[in-house]
């Protein structure tokens, strides 16, 4: 590895340990604590170098056509940026992250970064003992999750025709990754690998056998059906009812809220009074007393009847010679109501099917929302 003597002066007792060169002598140099931009002397500019501590509070990335500008920013020096070719975007990213992490006490010591991704606003860095996920505008900040290896209990994979989906468990607790499928082989297999180094196994299977927790799904279930202490659930199996004939049942039916009814008692459960007796029960004589009025009143009632059906019958004699053309008239006025009725209850059943369709193309629609957010906050937006 050439150094030039301007970076040599410059590391003092620290090691490189990463270089990525920017095209033509110009070098980006990676310390522990530090990268270092060295621009080698040309037509309009001599030899230099730029230092970047790796303590920043946040990295943020600008992406051009032709160049791709570094920002780091500092708590009290403010944000510091450095220019390299577009090309040389992701070459260069990998070594400064894991600077950065390294530089703010994320990564222990002896641990590697193995690989960075990014999708969009998500960046994905899998070291060798754990999973660094940020979303958002930077490339990393305070903001980011992580998730120890120690910790997994799972990792499958749901297969889609545009994106892959990575679960994850951590404790129990799945966490979705959502990655393109033509970058989603390689981040699928070195997570696997990087997994099964930490567990020293070789196989899915054998990691999620290992790491697995078991649920006691037969103590969760007596859980969720203790009612406690005072409370009685309901009756699963309550009584059969009586076999009792349908017809007789009926008849006693009707004679019982006949009777009910005539004699004004209320119909729920009978009162009490201080002798001891029904409210509702009564001595034979007053029921027979009660029966006698009953009769009565319904001859009554029945010869009343009979009054108003014979006056009914003598005044439609006096209109006897306008009978077919009041029957015409009835009967035309019956098909006139027949016809305008009709077309009313259609169109209002008409339009009572529209409001169904019109609320459930709304349900759709919301629906269909709702799964969106529900995708979208699982991908961090």
């Amino acid at each position: 590895m050439s150094v030039p003597g301007i970076v040599q002066s410059t590391l003092e007792d620290e090691e490189i340990a990463a270089q990525v060169s920017l095209g033509g002598e110009d070098e980006l140099f990676i310390t522990p604590s530090r990268t270092l931009v060295y621009r080698a002397e040309g037509l309009l500019s001599d030899e230099s170098i730029e230092d970047f501590p790796h303590e920043a509070d946040r990295l943020t990335l600008s992406e051009g056509r032709r160049k791709t500008k570094f920002s780091l920013e500092y708590p009290l020096e403010g944000t510091h940026e450095f220019t390299i070719p577009a090309s040389k975007t992701d070459a260069a990213l990998h070594p400064v992250l894991a600077g950065v992490l390294n530089g703010n006490g994320i990564t222990d010591p002896g641990e590697t970064v193995v690989q960075t991704y990014r999708f969009s606003e998500l960046t994905l860095i899998i070291t060798s003992d754990r999973l660094v996920k940020h979303i958002g505008s930077a490339v990393w900040d305070e903001d980011y999750e992580e998730y120890h290896f120690s910790d997994v209990t799972n990792l499958s994979f749901e297969d889609g025709s545009v994106a892959t989906q990575i679960v994850l468990e951590v404790d129990g607790r799945p966490q979705r990754i959502k990655a393109p499928n033509e970058e989603a082989n390689d981040l699928r297999e070195r997570l696997k690998r990087a997994l099964f180094e930490y567990h020293d196994v070789d196989s899915l299977s054998a990691l999620n056998d290992l790491v697995g927790v078991e649920s006691d799904a037969a103590e969760a279930d007596s859980a969720s059906m203790d009612f406690g202490d005072g409370v009685d659930p309901l009756d699963a199996d309550p009584p059969e009812p009586d076999d009792v004939d349908i017809d007789d049942s009926t008849d006693e039916f009707a004679e019982t809220t006949a009777g009910t009814t005539v004699a004004g008692g209320d119909s729920a459960s009978p009162s009490v009074d201080s002798n001891g007796q029904s409210r509702n029960e009564q001595p034979a004589q007053t029921q027979s007393q009660t029966q006698r009025q009953t009769g009565t009143q319904l001859e009554t009632d029945t010869h009343q009847h009979e009054e108003r059906s014979a006056a009914t019958v003598e005044t439609a004699d006096l209109f006897d010679d306008d009978t077919d053309t009041a029957g015409q008239q009835t009967d035309t006025g019956s098909a006139a109501t027949t016809d305008a009725v009709d077309p009313a209850l259609l169109e209002r059943i008409e339009d009572l099917e529209a409001a169904v369709d019109h609320q459930s193309e709304l349900i759709e629609r919301q629906q269909q929302t709702i799964e969106q957010l529900i995708a979208e906050l699982r991908q961090g937006r």
